[in-house]
């Protein structure tokens, strides 16, 4: 292809709105332009990087069994009623009518359209194992779209959906994919990390997220380096830590502490360890009746260690949070415990407030906490001999660096990471929801078992730019790369001979397979040299005037500090070489 030929639209500067290198990367090479909040007009040079990633994502999931089809973005609401979604998620799912005040979605996501399409289709077992997968335009409305395509509220998915007779094949099915997955980041030449995560809003029994590694990530990876355990931190186990007493031996006393609210600030005035203290969190749960009022609040006590932090989704999980809570109100907080928050703690509290102690918490001794009075905090305080033991014990909190791993191996790392793919094994959540049955050998109908399976087509291209991009622009792995290689020629319009070496370096090069732009636009060679940097294109050929007398052409990876010459005659092979390495 030559330049003209395509539209190639850069800038100096990225727009004052982009945040991440991501966004401004591709804002400046005009691989996408801003059309509405988190919406962006996917220009010329973009949509081949695309088409690029939709190619190898087809071809691995087709290699795995799966097989395509193309489910609408509009999608009747009685679906989501079905499976109660309509009304359990969030204004993230956009909502519609149509001229006969008919409702549908927007779909963020199609597990009930796939469902309703296998109780139609799958009778028997003997249509069994199936995976069906698409490459469909999502919607999610976002409170706050930003980053460009990492969180927009337009974006492109793959998304794939399989059916089995059991939960054992559906581990099958589970893996199968779970080896696309790594086949297909791995032919993007992305560094990425599978880690088990928690299921969120699909459900499931069993989830893995894969995580591009960049350090302006918004997701916390932990994992241990010598091990092959891997979590998202929101599922990342934290393991008890050994107290740092080994029993009491400190009085319970009401300590003076004026104006000091919080645990750094308290430790610093005792002048004790901050893993002394520990913190009081206050949640509400709400009973409603059938109108959806709050017939009944309950109130929880959460502590953790004074240098950790809550995990909410671990938090999610304790019985009698499960169903959702808040954190209560100045006013609630106040009514419980007689005090304002900053002083609160577990000693004393009314019957009704239900305490659940961090792991870590439950084996600490000595340590310090509120008093529930203003200005004051209690220092040596001991399970079972100042107050009983807390109502649960769970892990709440999240992992930090040093933790022991889960598996016993070692010790706990923390990288940051974009996620890009997930996989999901759901179980029966959907098919019962939506009765998709088959009838099994001897006829009784069986709920089928399902996997949830998906790649963020668009979000990908932000990733793979904040793992590979320097000063100058973006450095694309050569699977994915708008074009894999440019040959730049130095006075294209006014020497013919180079003008013709361009030419048939072109033709050899296309000839051989390789994605080839030649710029025929006439620019001067640092404007070229800027864009196709900036663009990020993986190899470059300068054609002159001067080389072509030594018969060589320049030939720089976009890597590369400096160019090597290589002779004419062997730069298309050369090339290719290089691009195949």
């Amino acid at each position: 292809m030559k330049a003209s030929s395509t539209f190639i639209s850069t800038l100096k500067e990225a727009p004052a709105d982009a945040e991440v290198v991501s966004h401004k990367l591709m804002m400046r090479a005009g691989l996408i332009k801003r059309l509405g909040a988190g919406i962006y007009n996917y220009m010329p040079l973009g949509l081949r990087v695309i088409r690029k990633v939709e190619a190898i994502v087809r071809e691995e999931m087709d290699r795995a069994g799966a097989v395509e089809l193309l489910m609408p973005v509009v999608q009747p609401a009685e679906l989501w009623m079905e499976t109660g979604r309509f009304q359990a998620m969030g204004p993230e799912l956009l909502r519609v009518k149509d001229r006969h005040e008919r409702d549908f979605v927007i779909q963020p996501t199609s597990e009930e359209v796939v469902t309703d399409i296998a109780r139609q289709e799958l009778k028997s077992y003997k249509q069994l194992p199936r995976n069906f997968y698409h490459i469909q335009t999502k919607f999610r409305d976002e409170r706050r779209p930003r980053f460009g395509l990492m969180r927009g509220r337009e974006f492109t998915m793959k998304d794939a959906y399989s059916f089995d007779r059991d939960v054992e094949a559906g581990k099958k099915s589970y893996q199968a994919m779970f080896r696309a997955y790594c086949a297909i980041f791995d032919r993007m030449g992305l560094a990425y990390r599978a880690v088990a995560a928690d299921s969120g809003a699909i459900g499931g029994d069993a989830s893995q997220e894969f995580q591009v590694i960049a350090d302006t990530g918004e997701d916390a990876i932990v994992y241990c380096p010598t091990s092959d355990y891997a979590a998202n931190i929101e599922l990342a186990e934290a393991l008890a830590l050994p107290p740092l007493h080994a029993a009491a031996s400190a009085p319970l006393v009401k300590t003076p502490t004026p104006g000091k609210a919080t645990c750094e600030d308290v430790a610093a005035l005792l002048g004790i360890p901050l893993e002394t203290t520990v913190k009081s969190l206050v949640l509400a749960t709400d009973e409603k009746n059938e109108r959806g009022d709050v017939v009944k609040t309950a109130v929880w006590l959460l502590l953790v260690r004074g240098d950790h932090a809550l995990n909410e989704v671990k938090a999610s999980k304790v019985a009698g949070l499960k169903g959702g809570f808040r954190f209560a109100t100045v006013a609630e907080i106040e009514s419980h415990f007689g005090c304002k928050p900053g002083y609160l703690g577990p000693i004393g509290t009314l019957k009704s407030v239900k305490v659940v102690a961090d792991r870590t918490v439950a084996a600490m001794h000595d340590f310090v906490c509120g008093a529930n009075a203003a200005d004051f905090h209690y220092t040596g305080v001991n399970w079972g001999r100042d107050l009983p033991a807390p109502d649960v014990v769970a892990d709440i909190r999240n992992v930090v660096p040093g933790d022991p791993s889960p598996d016993g191996k070692g010790v706990l790392a923390i990288q940051r990471g974009i996620e890009v793919g997930h996989v999901f094994l759901l179980g029966t959540k959907y098919s019962q929801a939506m009765n998709a049955v088959y009838l099994d050998e001897t006829g009784k109908p069986q709920l089928m078992v399902m996997g949830c399976y998906g790649i963020g087509i668009t979000r990908l291209l932000g990733a793979a730019i904040e793992q590979n991009h320097d000063a100058r622009g973006i450095v694309w792995p050569a699977a994915i790369a708008p074009f894999a290689a440019v040959i730049c020629p130095i006075g294209y319009e006014r020497t013919p001979a180079v003008r013709e070496a361009a030419e048939r370096l072109h033709d050899e090069l296309a000839a051989l397979g390789v994605d080839v732009v030649l710029d025929d636009r006439g620019e001067r060679p640092g404007v070229m040299f800027a864009d196709w940097e900036l663009i990020g294109v993986p190899l470059r050929i300068v054609v002159s005037e001067r080389g072509l007398k030594d018969g060589t052409v320049e030939v720089q990876g976009r890597r590369d500090s400096a160019a090597a010459a290589v002779p004419l005659g062997d730069a298309a092979r050369s090339a290719r070489e290089r691009l195949g390495a």
